[in-house]
């Protein structure tokens, strides 16, 4: 599994080579892991979600609720799960609206890290954001969490929503390759071959249009035979 990299949160919400940098990584872990469960790719997303979500949430909530979140947020970053999971909770309880709403979306990063799937996938289906990528970060979690329970119909779905919700040339390709992936371990190979194709041809430059391009040659050799 691709180990989580300590990086500057600012540079990795302001500077769009940097998150190109992280997508790679995460393509990286699909090519080398295929053959696995596709949610366990998870952490890095959950970061960067996290990383625009309190962003987001920043410009939006009282001092009093970003001081207690913040300190849920620590406890996240340091990987201490348990504690994070549990501030959260009180957290989404204390307080409503956009405050609830983000401790959702990390409370339910937190449950799938700690393999809760069913509570996380309850959680992030909870969050909602008309924020560029927040939003499309999400769904992409839920597919996760159901792509960790071998429900890949069911990630499939959300791995579609993700890459149909506001597409940009830094986070679709990769959602494309989870959805492409997801088809394949729930043995839709011509779906799969035809969200290949739009990594191919919709996003040529991407770290994933390497990988897209050799899982679908191997899919129109086995077609063809």
């Amino acid at each position: 599994m691709a180990k989580k990299e300590k990086k500057d949160v600012m540079e990795i919400i302001e500077s769009p080579e940097a998150l190109q940098q992280e997508v790679s990584k995460v393509t990286g872990f699909f090519e080398e892991n295929k053959s696995t469960t596709l949610g366990a790719g998870i952490v890095l997303i959950a970061i960067l979600a996290g990383f625009f979500g309190f962003q987001w949430y920043k410009n939006s909530q009282d001092v009093e609720g970003e001081k207690k979140l913040y300190k849920a947020v620590y406890a996240f970053e340091s990987d201490s799960l348990s504690a994070a999971a549990k501030e959260m909770a009180k957290i989404s309880d204390e307080f409503g609206g956009n405050t609830q709403n983000l401790s959702d979306l990390y409370l339910g990063i937190t449950l799938l890290k700690q393999g809760k799937y069913d509570q996380a996938i309850e959680k992030l289906k909870n969050f909602s954001s008309s924020d560029l990528l927040v939003q499309a970060r999400a769904y992409s979690l839920v597919g996760d969490a159901y792509a960790e329970k071998k429900s890949f119909g069911e990630a499939i779905e959300y791995y579609q929503k993700a890459a149909d919700y506001k597409p940009n040339k830094f986070f679709t390709p990769t959602y494309l390759l989870k959805l492409a992936l997801a088809f394949e371990a729930n043995k839709q190979g011509k779906e799969a071959l035809d969200a290949y194709s739009q990594i191919t041809d919709k996003f040529p430059e991407s770290a994933e249009s390497i990988p897209a391009k050799k899982y679908k040659a191997l899919i129109e050799s086995s077609i063809s035979e």
